[in-house]
């Protein structure tokens, strides 16, 4: 029955219904009949309205899903590597002692710098008051290596900054801090390799040098003036005894820095028995006939001083500071302990001692020497490039520079396998973690990554056979720098994360707009995000500051007031946040040892570390910005598609969907087999 005839069988109870229902039905019968002769009319208008309307279905899905993949691929970037993840065993064996580790940061750090770098910064920079300089840049260096220390001590695996960053940061910077420590390791074995070849050639009166230049010359930009054979044989012979074993490298660098140390302890002490305390005290009116003398006048009147103004600080204080700036480069290298916590039988005791005893030896090495060598002969005097058996001729002791060349071939010898011995290490750890190809993680029955250990050596031999690496040093302190910036930063990030044990999660918390500054006990997501922001802005402010102060220094020191209150400005801001940081809640999980005075310590560091940064040239950024594309392109183009601790995510995901169908599928058969019952 229709709802007409409806309508009609009930006229008697509805009367005036009846005819109104029969106007709609006729007026709705008109209207469809005229849509689809309409419709009839016009099937092509209907199509393409379908076609549109499915098409922007469509669209709008391929949207929402590429959405929702570039979302997947930003968090993938950031995706952190647990402290003891699934699966992975170390390969490495544990024999290496603190005495292991002690001589290992001494080599590495107490290289011929401390019998080149003192003359030179002495003479054109600090004069006498070179020791304040050590003493400066010892405090600065110390400051990173305390933040070393407590990495070491709290993730002793293989890796170095490159595995801090991973499991706090995330893996691209993780990828970023791997790639600039290889920069800084592969230049720094090149050059020193190539220092080397050329001590010896010094002592056999320049042999190779005329031999090769003549028969082998390479005359064009960026190569050097003839290949050094000799540099890259050396290479590849310590490659081949750090692929060996480690305990055997160990010990030939501990005997090669023992002899360092005593040729440096023969040096200070004949220095202060030769030394002369009048030395320290030398007149402007000495200084100003000096300079007359090589300008060659006949009056001093109206003569300027090449020597700054004489006493302990002759170039003032600003001339100590700038010396501190540059010896602060001579302490790189203890980084190298912290490459070695699969392979220390005590890595939470032996790595923060061993970083902390190595930076202490060589402060009191550069302070010493500095100090004999400004005793024994006038600053003005020094030899920039070989001063200490030009100071030794001064005192008349000449036969003491054979003593020096034995000391300085054997700093040099550690300081080459100090920055041989975690190149490999950091190649290996990057390979196993799958962002760098998977042959440089295998090691050899004796436990040594060996493909990795002849790999990077191959490349830097070739590196110091080559080029001319003068102008590649400086993007090796960038690398190094960078490194010493981001553990900085991660142990903010790390001392002030959320707590994930069980009494934490139990708490409820009430987030509120001004929460940070009345923050809970205990360490929440709340509390380490504004931690997080409060380092982000630190280190945009400190970064503003640097630029501010090496570009606007003169204005400042002339005391204008618009820089005088944008440095005050900022200043302000730093401390602003660093109280803030320091109101948070830190993490309860203790370590064997923990950085101090947080979150002063790291600020300061990194402060430091960027201000060295920014003071190197436009040249140095450009070719640095090359290396770091080449990086990229690897990363994006391997590391993320083979990323390790990214298989491991999507496995536990299979794993938990897995995990909960199984219950599911028990609910059901269960209720279909009640069914019947029922």
């Amino acid at each position: 029955m229709t709802k007409l005839q409806c309508y009609k069988s009930s006229s008697d109870t509805h009367p005036g219904c009846v005819t109104l229902a029969e106007q709609t039905f006729s007026s709705l019968r008109r209207v469809t009949k005229e849509w689809f002769q309409d419709s009839a009319q016009q099937p092509e208008t209907m199509r393409t309205l379908r076609h549109t309307y499915r098409s922007r279905e469509l669209n709008t899905g391929q949207l929402t899903m590429c959405g929702q993949k570039f979302c997947s691929f930003l968090r993938g970037l950031s995706r952190r590597k647990p402290l003891e993840p699934e699966g992975e065993v170390s390969t490495f064996r544990r024999c290496l002692t603190t005495v292991d580790l002690v001589a290992l940061g001494v080599g590495s750090t107490l290289g011929a710098g401390v019998y080149v770098l003192s003359g030179e910064v002495a003479r054109t920079l600090s004069g006498p008051s070179i020791i304040i300089s050590f003493l400066i840049a010892a405090l600065a260096s110390i400051f990173a290596g305390l933040c070393y220390a407590e990495f070491g001590s709290r993730v002793p695996k293989t890796g170095s900054a490159y595995l801090y960053s991973y499991v706090t940061v995330g893996e691209v910077w993780a990828f970023i801090t791997g790639w600039n420590l290889l920069l800084s390791y592969i230049i720094g074995t090149s050059s020193v390799a190539r220092a080397w070849s050329g001590t010896f050639d010094d002592l056999i009166g320049n042999v190779m040098a005329n031999y090769f230049s003549k028969h082998v010359a390479m005359g064009l930009p960026g190569l050097a003036p003839y290949p050094d054979f000799f540099a890259a044989g050396l290479i590849m012979i310590l490659a081949g005894l750090l692929a060996f074993g480690v305990k055997e490298s160990t010990t030939v660098n501990k005997i090669f820095t023992s002899v360092n140390i005593l040729v440096l302890i023969f040096v200070i002490i004949t220095g202060f028995i030769k030394g002369n305390l009048e030395n320290w005290r030398i007149t402007e009116e000495t200084l100003q006939n000096v300079t007359a003398e090589l300008e060659n006048l006949t009056s001093t009147l109206n003569v300027t001083s090449d020597f700054g103004v004489g006493g302990f600080f002759p170039y003032g204080f600003e001339g100590t500071l700038a010396g501190a700036a540059t010896c602060f480069y001579a302490f790189v290298g203890f980084d190298c302990i912290a490459t070695t916590g699969e392979e220390v039988k005590n890595p939470q005791k032996s790595i923060p001692l061993g970083i902390v005893i190595a930076l202490l030896i060589c402060f009191l090495a550069y302070f010493g020497v500095s100090a004999a060598l400004t005793l024994m002969m006038p600053y003005y005097l020094l030899n920039i490039h070989s001063p200490l058996p030009v100071a030794f001729a001064y005192v008349g002791w000449a036969a003491a520079k054979y003593v020096v060349a034995v000391g300085s071939l054997c700093a040099l010898s550690t300081s080459l396998l100090g920055s041989m011995f975690p190149m490999p290490r950091v190649l290996f750890a990057m390979a196993r973690d799958g962002l760098l190809f998977k042959a440089l993680c295998k090691v050899s029955s004796r436990k040594s990554p060996v493909v990795a250990t002849l790999s990077s050596g191959t490349v830097a031999a070739i590196m110091a056979l080559l080029f001319d690496l003068k102008a590649l040093v400086d993007m090796m302190s960038i690398g190094t720098l960078f490194a010493y910036t981001l553990v900085a930063i991660c142990i903010l990030i790390l001392r002030y994360q959320e707590s994930e044990s069980a009494e934490n999660d139990a708490h409820v918390t009430q987030s509120s707009m001004f929460g940070f500054l009345k923050p809970p006990s205990y360490p929440t997501k709340e509390t380490s995000n504004t931690v997080s922001t409060c380092t982000a802005f630190i280190i945009i402010l400190v970064l503003v500051l640097t630029v501010l102060l090496t570009k606007a220094i003169r204005n400042l020191l002339l005391l204008e007031v618009w820089s005088l209150v944008c440095v005050s400005v900022i200043l302000l801001l730093m401390m602003l946040s660093v109280l803030l940081i320091w109101r948070q809640p830190q993490n309860p999980t203790k370590a064997s040892f923990m950085v101090p005075f947080l979150p002063l310590l790291p600020v300061v560091s990194v402060f430091i570390n960027i201000y060295l940064m920014v003071q190197l040239g436009g040249d140095t950024w450009i070719r640095y910005a090359v290396w770091m594309a080449v990086g990229l392109l690897i990363y994006f183009g391997y590391g993320v598609r083979n990323s390790v601790q990214k298989q491991r995510l999507l496995d536990n995901m299979v794993s938990i969907e897995t995990t909960e169908t199984k219950p599911e599928k028990d609910v059901t058969k269960g209720g279909d087999d009640a069914s019947p019952d029922n």
